[in-house]
């Protein structure tokens, strides 16, 4: 799990978002941020979890917040995925683990008995103060964006 706690500053980064654009954390200060790491594009669970982020991002926007999703793919990878299910969120890619490593998130997994490197499936909410109020980890996937929408909700207005 990632080291960070709520009140703790959210680590700053810029990565280049699949529309040609860039995304920088400490530019958004002023409005809350929900950031869902997530480990590959296109396969079922990453496909499911980005479907349900993106059906609900209209209630993210309502409530103040921006939304983002980040892996460690490829800008084109990002691209032919977001096509491919007419995700409205905007992906971020960190094929260096630049986000994903100041985040905590690339860590020792183990599958089947095979242990090797990956990221750890987890959403934050960064306050407009630039801190995380909030740490959730995708333990399952499927109702996962509804659980961050809650708890957003259950924040109240940014502060």
């Amino acid at each position: 799990m990632t080291h960070l706690k709520p009140g703790d500053p959210a680590p700053d980064f810029t990565l280049p978002r699949d529309d040609g654009s860039s995304f920088t954390l400490s530019a958004q200060r002023g409005k809350r941020v929900v950031i869902y790491f997530y480990p590959e594009d296109d396969s079922g669970g990453c496909t499911d979890e980005n479907i349900e982020f993106s059906d609900l991002s209209p209630e993210f926007a309502a409530h103040g917040a921006v939304l983002v999703g980040i892996s460690p793919d490829e800008i084109p990878s990002h691209q032919k995925f977001r096509a491919k299910y007419g995700l409205k969120v905007p992906l971020a890619a960190d094929p260096d683990h630049l986000a994903i490593g100041e985040f905590g998130l690339w860590q020792l997994k183990k599958l089947y008995g095979r242990e090797f490197m990956g990221l750890i499936r987890t959403s934050f909410i960064i306050g407009a103060d630039g801190k995380v109020e909030r740490v959730v980890r995708a333990t399952r996937i499927k109702g996962h964006a509804a659980k961050m929408l809650a708890a957003l909700k259950e924040l109240g207005p940014a502060k």
